[in-house]
């Protein structure tokens, strides 16, 4: 697996795939959710300035990304206030290639570029229908931080906060 930086003519296929890796989703939650999380997560937010856009690749096929927003940036729109530590945003994985580590692998590379650039920790918001990307934050070591929460589409449904401190 080959871990490194999107080139932004990539950007419209990582978009998708993002759509496309959160669809298993969109039974969950109610029509309105998803379609707010569908549009943040092909939104281009991934361009401000200071985003770091991250695929992972097998065999020359993109099969995953994540987006590490630098610290004090406006991460999600105005939902969280600016936070003093680089974020993780909109991990996503292709479903063909989920049990390969793929996710595990991006946020280790987040993880590592917060670490090089100063940082002694690293934050990430996932809804609370996410399962799945709960428990493998857990697992990694990151902690929740519920003062950070929010109710995006004020439907009941919350966006979980996670810090790890290193």
């Amino acid at each position: 697996m080959l871990i490194r930086d999107a080139n932004l003519e990539e950007l419209p296929f990582i978009r998708e795939q993002r759509v496309s890796a959160y669809e298993e989703h969109a039974l969950k939650i109610p029509a309105g959710h998803w379609e707010a999380l569908k549009k943040a997560i092909s939104s281009e937010a991934d361009l401000q300035q200071g985003v770091e856009r991250i695929v992972a690749e097998i065999n020359g096929d993109i099969v995953g990304s994540v987006i590490l927003f630098p610290a004090k940036s406006d991460a999600y729109e105005g939902e969280v206030e600016e936070l003093d530590y680089p974020e993780i945003r909109m991990l996503a994985v292709a479903p063909a290639a989920r049990g390969k580590g793929v996710a595990a692998s991006l946020v280790a590379e987040c993880i590592q570029r917060a670490k090089v650039q100063g940082y002694s920790s690293i934050g990430l918001h996932t809804g609370q229908f996410m399962e799945s990307a709960m428990r493998l934050y857990e697992r990694l070591g990151f902690e929740r931080l519920p003062q950070f929460d929010f109710e995006p589409a004020n439907d009941g449904i919350i966006v979980r906060a996670y810090r790890m401190s290193f």
